[in-house]
C-alpha cells in the first residue's frame, strides 16, 4: 500500500498552483519592511551624534527608542536625590531632572577631553505621584507593607491622584561661550484614577507581581497595574515616565538654542570678538 499523501506545494508548483489560503499563509510569513524613522531635522542631526538619557528606567528607554536613535546612549545620573518633600511636586520633578541631567553633563564633559566624543544632548527625567488627599508626594514603595498601604489609599481616595514628570534637556553651546550649554526644563502632569471597586485581594495579588515596585507610587499602566485604574486625564505615557510629545518638543527647544552661532553673528557679537582678539 503506497502513502496517498502528497506534499502541499511540489518543486515543480508555481504560486499560479498555489490556493488562496496558502498564498495568505505565505504573505504572513514574509517580515514587513522596516518603516522609515521618524524624519525630522533635529532628529537627523541627533542620529549623527551621542544623546544619552540619564536614567537607568528601562521604560524611558523603551519610549525613547522609538525615536530611532542609534547612538543612544544609558547613563544613570549619580545624584542624590533628596530634595524636601516639602516642595510643591512640579518644583520637585524639576530640581530634581535637573540635578541629574547636571551630574551626567559634568561627568561627560570631563570625558570628552580624553575618551569620548562631547554629547550632544543629555534628557533626564523624575516622576512622582502625589495622593490629592494628603498633598504626599509617593516615590516607590520601600516594603511590601509600604506598598499595599500606597495602593489602598489611592483607591480610597475616591478622587483622580496626580503623576508628574519633570525633564531636564541640556545641549553645549556650538559658539562654546560662557556657561559653555543650554538648559531646558518640562513639566507634565497627567490625573489618574483609581476603580473604587478593586478588592483588597487583588492589590495584595498584584503587590506580590511585584511588578510596581520599582515605581513611583507602586504601579505600573503598562502592565498589570492598569487593572487597577478607572480612567485617565492627560498623557498616558507621562504616567509611565517619560511623555513623549513633551520630550520631543524639549529636545528640539534646547538644540535650537545650543546653535547659537548664527544668533552671535547677527548680534554683531563674532566681529566684536575678533576684533578684541586683533588688538591683543
Amino acid at each position: 500500500m503506497t502513502d496517498s499523501k502528497t506534499h502541499l506545494l511540489s518543486p515543480d508548483s508555481s504560486p499560479e498552483d498555489e490556493t488562496p489560503q496558502q498564498q495568505q499563509q505565505q504573505q504572513q510569513r514574509t517580515p514587513l519592511p522596516r518603516p522609515p524613522p521618524f524624519s525630522l531635522p533635529f532628529l537627523t542631526t541627533l542620529r549623527e551624534k551621542r544623546t544619552i538619557l540619564a536614567s537607568q528606567s528601562p521604560r524611558r528607554r523603551q519610549i525613547l527608542s522609538l525615536l530611532g536613535l542609534p547612538n543612544l546612549e544609558i547613563i544613570p545620573s549619580q545624584a542624590a536625590e533628596d530634595l524636601p518633600k516639602t516642595l510643591e511636586p512640579y518644583e520637585y520633578v524639576l530640581e530634581t531632572a535637573t540635578k541629574k541631567a547636571q551630574a551626567v553633563y559634568e561627568q561627560e564633559i570631563q570625558r570628552a577631553n580624553t575618551e569620548a566624543d562631547e554629547p550632544a544632548l543629555i534628557l533626564a527625567a523624575d516622576t512622582v505621584v502625589v495622593d490629592a488627599s494628603t498633598a504626599t508626594i509617593l516615590e516607590k514603595p520601600r516594603s511590601e507593607a509600604e506598598h499595599i498601604a500606597m495602593l489602598k489609599a489611592l483607591r480610597d481616595a475616591g478622587d483622580y491622584h496626580r503623576v508628574y514628570t519633570g525633564m531636564a534637556a541640556m545641549a553645549p553651546l556650538a559658539s562654546a561661550r560662557q556657561p559653555g550649554y543650554v538648559l531646558e526644563t518640562a513639566m507634565e502632569e497627567t490625573r489618574v484614577r483609581f476603580d473604587p471597586e478593586v478588592s483588597d485581594e487583588m492589590i495584595l495579588a498584584y503587590v506580590r507581581t511585584r511588578e510596581g515596585a520599582d515605581k513611583a507610587g507602586g504601579y505600573g499602566l503598562q502592565g498589570l497595574g492598569s487593572v487597577l485604574v478607572d480612567r485617565i486625564e492627560g498623557s498616558w505615557d507621562n504616567v509611565v515616565g517619560l511623555p513623549l510629545r513633551a520630550a520631543v518638543k524639549l529636545m528640539e527647544k534646547v538644540l535650537v538654542r545650543a546653535d547659537d552661532d548664527d544668533r552671535l553673528e547677527q548680534e554683531g557679537l563674532v566681529g566684536d570678538s575678533e576684533e578684541e582678539d586683533e588688538d591683543e
